[in-house]
């Protein structure tokens, strides 16, 4: 082993086997856990070749890796894993073809190439590569009208352990075997064993064997014309199985997909669109009016939509549901290992039936949906691992043989199907794919254990690997599991997570990389010192606590509450960093005069990053400053959060004119109050604790009314709503959070129409965006006539505490940089951020004044407050 590293680390570059990459590099989007000796990011293609050359001399087996979203099982392995996405994602347009290397994200290729496209779009397109999905053969929606991968490539460049490189337009001499083509059923959406049909085109029978025959160098796409038009006209079905049934009605007109989606699936979306009637739906996309009209006549119930944002709306179901479809509709766990069959869509219907028949027969229950117009169907099933796994899939071959069908229709067989391809293909088939790996890689070092000589479909098994070594709560434990994979996190546009993965691209900073090393540290054999870990630490370390994932993630990882977790366990019984002390302890400091008095010793002490100017108390707080009026008003609370109180009181003040002016009578609690999550978010729970429910029952008096408390900092608005309950079960806190309304949701329906006009360019705090919600300012917006633009720039980067701390700052303000400090740089409009840390981010990078609703709704209402 050290030797094979010595030689290794002459390659250009990054080697790394330390426990924290072998850990996040263990496991793709699968079931299935290898942990690699080693993992190679290459920076060049020669690089490429050099490290097979070692591994090869080393017996080393080698796995090639993009974007890890596998889900049968291809992209982890024990030897030498080479992650191609990191730095070989290079891509040249000329005209209708593509040049790409392995690492290129599909996105980005389409983006470049404009007005063309390459047409299989998996719902991972936002970060899958090229390279994977040449592996998997990937199809994705749109296959009706452009086909799999394999119809899509012209050439490949790859390379053998030998250390042979060619193309396959023109390649070697090979001992290849030849094919009976009764072996192979006549469908569109196999991708099960090797595609030795396709010969003599090489091209074609190299994409889909899954890393196991040859590395991947390079590849020319064939690009086809984008359309000019995308109408989606969707229909309502009384069940899965009538819609399946029309498929082949479907198939007829000149669509671009057809998709099946069910009430289940729609069920776990947090907002459901607007849908036909049913309890199952196809999404029929065209590129015309005429054929929309032909495809709405299946239906009696159909919407036709035209409108780009509402189509959108409606895909992102589709694409999230790899991940929405991991908890069933009780909470509990569901799992792939069965998601990809795929049968001629005229025998669609039949087969969803008789699979529904084998799921109870089984007493398993799973959420379907997927490709009907290819019959391909994706499922998530509630499967005890541990019992009654092997027989299953077993039965549920054999069930999609029986329909013509192929175990795979996109996602390749993996560890997950590999086993059962004996089911499929007949002994002569079997045997002439382990002939055909020979003749490429007669020493199984390239992705073994798949397609040939497989492992076993039940072994390996990650969320059966062993019970937690270190002392949890059950529900921490499953929540290390909640993460399958699917990489959204991986994005780097829209929405919000992962800040931070946007600016480092390092996989240990995204949200699958942290919750994967959250799971190793409680298997513990990779990662050892359980809640001491120091692998664990430096993760969470950049992560901003922004909650993106919350909302981003579709199995809603909310790596902000397990930060907040590891911390409270890592740092109990000892001493903690300095920034834990000063902006941990922030609201005894202000109440206590410290940050004001001592600011230069509480920034040095403190932890805090010296380029951060702290911002300056005011003179008065708003408890201070504020005085009670209009008696005979409904009573609201005006809950004085810590940063509204000490640092703007404007903002309450303002807030406070307007309660009045539209009927409220305005409380203020006298004494001082604090949510707490300045302790929370450090881990100091106990102390966390303590402070929210003195403050709960100091607010007693109101919550016990039913009188509405009013929030102002969406921070400590959306923490006393949800978290805060968590924290404990106190009586009195449930009372708060109950009673907690943003201050749009108060005035949404009192505020008079149009009484201003303007422009705002509006910055959503990440805790409102992923707890609270936006809905309600917006119609606030609209009704006090102010055009408001909100931005789709992700976090701001300050994030409460994080962009104070030291060593934080750079990765902080690359946070803003990526979109909201340009936008409010370029802007002529009144920029609007309820967040105290949006706000300061804003000035402390821009020239412009940042402001709270309350004072857009204060202004135009004449209302402003002058105290300071």
């Amino acid at each position: 082993m050290s030797e094979f590293l010595d030689q290794l680390r002459r390659v250009n570059g990054d080697v790394l086997h330390d426990p924290a990459t072998r850990a996040l590099y263990s496991a793709d989007a699968s079931n299935y856990r290898h942990v690699p000796q080693v993992v190679l990011r290459p920076k060049s293609i020669d690089a490429v070749v050099e490290a097979v050359a070692v591994a090869a001399a080393h017996g080393v087996p080698i796995t090639s890796r993009g974007a890890g979203t596998s889900i049968a099982g291809n992209a982890c392995g024990t030897g030498l894993v080479i992650d191609f996405s990191r730095y070989l994602n290079a891509v040249e347009i000329d005209g209708d073809r593509a040049t790409v290397q392995p690492g290129a994200v599909l996105d980005r290729v389409n983006a470049l190439a404009t007005p063309f496209l390459f047409g299989p779009d998996p719902s991972t397109h936002s970060r899958c590569t090229v390279g994977g999905m040449i592996g998997n053969n990937a199809c994705g929606a749109h296959s009706v009208r452009w086909g799999k991968t394999s119809e899509n490539v012209t050439r490949l460049d790859v390379l053998l352990p030998d250390g042979r490189r060619f193309r396959t337009d023109a390649p070697p001499e090979l001992d290849l075997p030849t094919a009976d083509p009764a072996w192979f059923p006549e469908l569109s959406r196999r991708v099960s064993g090797y595609a030795l049909d396709a010969l003599p085109d090489l091209t074609k029978a190299l994409v889909g064997t899954e890393g196991t025959c040859v590395v991947l160098l390079g590849a020319e796409l064939k690009l086809v014309r984008a359309p000019e038009r995308r109408i989606l006209v969707v229909l309502g079905f009384a069940d899965t199985y009538d819609a399946a049934d029309q498929v082949v009605a479907l198939r007829e007109l000149p669509v671009l997909a057809v998709e099946g989606i069910d009430e289940a699936l729609v069920r776990a979306v947090r907002q459901r669109p607007e849908l036909p009637p049913g309890r199952s739906w196809l999404f029929v996309e065209v590129s015309d009016h005429h054929t929309a009209k032909q495809a709405a006549r299946i239906s009696r119930h159909h919407l036709i939509i035209e409108d780009a944002a509402h189509q959108r709306a409606l895909w992102r179901i589709r694409e999230d549901g790899a991940g929405l479809t991991t908890r069933t509709p009780d909470g509990g766990e569901a799992w792939s290992g069965w998601e990809d069959a795929a049968v001629p869509p005229e025998n669609l219907g039949r087969y969803l039936r008789e699979f529904d028949a084998l799921l109870s027969r089984h007493g398993r229950r799973g959420i379907t949906y997927g490709h009907y117009g290819e019959g391909c169907l994706h499922v998530r099933i509630d499967f005890d691992l541990a019992h009654g796994y092997r027989a299953f899939l077993e039965d549920a071959a054999d069930l999609v043989v029986a329909h013509g069908g192929s175990l795979s229709g996109e996602h390749g067989d993996g560890q997950a199907r590999s086993e059962l391809l004996t089911r499929m293909y007949p002994p002569a088939a079997i045997k002439a794919f382990g002939r055909f790996k020979a003749a490429f890689d007669p020493r199984n070092l390239l992705n073994p254990g798949r397609i040939v000589d497989p492992l076993p479909l039940d072994a390996d098994l990650r969320v059966v690997v062993a019970p937690p070594r270190i002392p949890t709560r059950a529900e921490f434990a499953a929540d290390t599991r909640r993460c399958v994979g699917v990489g959204k996190c991986l994005n780097t546009k829209g929405g919000v997570m992962c800040p931070s993965y946007r600016v480092t691209k390092e996989e240990k900073h995204s949200t699958r990389g942290r919750a994967r090393l959250l799971f190793e540290m409680l298997t513990g054999d990779v990662i050892r010192k359980g809640w001491r870990s120091a692998e664990v630490r430096d993760a969470l370390d950049l992560c901003l606590a922004c909650k993106g994932c919350k909302r981003d993630c579709p199995v809603d990882v909310d790596m902000a509450a397990y930060k907040a977790e590891f911390l409270h366990h890592h740092y109990k019984w000892r001493v903690r960093p300095a920034a834990h002390y000063s902006m941990g302890w922030l609201p005894l400091w202000l109440r206590l005069g410290f940050v004001h008095r001592l600011a230069t010793r509480f920034r040095r002490l403190g932890g805090i990053a010296p380029e951060r100017e702290l911002p300056v108390p005011a003179r008065r707080t708003l408890q201070q400053l504020f005085r009670r009026t209009n008696q005979g008003g409904t009573r609201v609370l005006l809950f004085p959060d810590t940063f509204t109180n000490r640092f703007e009181p404007r903002i309450g003040l303002d807030a406070a004119n307007v309660l009045t002016h539209l009927g409220y009578q305005v409380d203020l609690p006298k004494p001082t109050v604090c949510c707490g999550l300045t302790w929370h978010s450090t881990g100091q729970f106990g102390v966390a604790e303590r402070v929210l429910r003195r403050t709960a029952r100091i607010l007693r008096p109101w919550t016990s009314t039913g009188t509405p408390v009013v929030g102002l900092e969406p921070s400590c608005t959306s923490f006393l709503r949800n978290e805060a309950q968590k924290l404990t079960d106190d009586s009195d806190v449930k009372l708060l959070a109950n009673s907690m309304r943003t201050f749009a949701e108060q005035i949404e329906q009192d505020l008079p129409q149009a009484v201003g006009s303007g422009k705002a360019l509006v910055q959503i705090h990440c805790h409102q965006y992923a707890d609270l919600g936006f809905v309600a300012d917006r119609n606030v917006f609209e009704t006090a006539g102010v055009d408001a633009t909100v931005l789709d720039s992700g976090c701001c980067g300050l994030a409460g505490n994080f962009g104070f701390e030291k060593g934080h700052y750079e990765v902080s303000m690359a946070c803003a940089e990526q979109g909201l400090l340009p936008a409010v740089r370029e802007t002529e409009a009144q920029v609007v951020a309820d967040g105290f840390s949006c706000r300061t981010q804003i000035r402390h990078g821009s020239a412009k004044e940042p402001v709270h609703l309350a004072t857009v709704i204060a202004s135009t209402l004449g209302l402003v407050s002058k105290e300071t």
